[in-house]
């Protein structure tokens, strides 16, 4: 059985060039992504949103990563989901509204003369499709992105320690003490295994502000050919 990150022990993806035309050591070196990476977090931050900021998008890209690598996919799309996963969140830097559409956009023209044609439109076309309001999984890209978004559940996301009961969002995620997802490539499933405490929030108010997340993920598990699961606190929901 194979794992696929941890908030708290994230996977770092292999950065070497031979695998794909853009590594992730190369965006993380973009002066200009990194901006609007640390834009994006505090426009979030004086919305009153979690944290997007550095930490989830190294997250994120190592968690895509590995995904499609316990998959078994080709280390070239399991790179381009690693950068992917990386950048899917700078569109915040502008609004919080179609930011997968504005992110990709601000990825073109970051990138268009250092990246390939091959490897950018495949990186844009997950960063724009990876919120479930306005997106799918549209590749085995989109959908290891879509997976590493959404399982980033936890209360080392959530700014505003002493005013989380005003806030579901922000009561949902503090509940999280643990949160895992984990890749079985032999049974090919998908697991995001959850720990809630349920003084803090009762599992039910996770799916009232997550079940379109959860269906997402189990649309793109399907795009890889894998059945998602959902744990939480050991007994399985989805």
């Amino acid at each position: 059985m194979s794992e696929a990150g941890h908030p708290l022990e994230p996977v770092v993806a292999p950065t070497e060039p031979d695998a794909a035309g853009v590594t992730l050591e190369e965006v993380q070196a973009n002066t200009e992504l990194s901006l609007y990476i640390s834009s994006a977090d505090r426009v979030m931050e004086a919305m009153g949103f979690t944290e997007h900021g550095f930490r989830h998008a190294n997250l994120v890209a190592s968690i895509a990563y590995q995904v499609l690598h316990r998959l078994d996919y080709a280390e070239r799309e399991a790179t381009l989901a690693c950068v992917a996963g990386y950048l899917h969140d700078v569109g915040n830097a502008l609004a919080r509204d179609a930011h997968g559409q504005t992110g990709a956009l601000l990825v073109y023209h970051a990138l268009r003369d250092d990246v390939p044609g091959a490897d950018l439109m495949p990186i844009l076309a997950a960063i724009a499709n990876h919120e479930e309001t306005e997106g799918t999984a549209v590749s085995p890209v989109s959908a290891a992105v879509i997976l590493a978004d959404k399982s980033d559940v936890h209360r080392s996301r959530v700014r505003k320690s002493g005013q989380i009961d005003a806030d579901i969002h922000d009561r949902v995620n503090h509940a999280v003490e643990q949160s895992f997802l984990r890749v079985d490539s032999d049974a090919r499933t998908v697991s995001l295994e959850l720990t809630i405490d349920t003084q803090f929030s009762q599992v039910m108010e996770y799916f009232e502000i997550f079940l379109g997340r959860m269906q997402m993920c189990r649309h793109a598990a399907e795009r890889l050919e894998a059945r998602f699961r959902l744990v939480i606190n050991g007994a399985e929901l989805a």
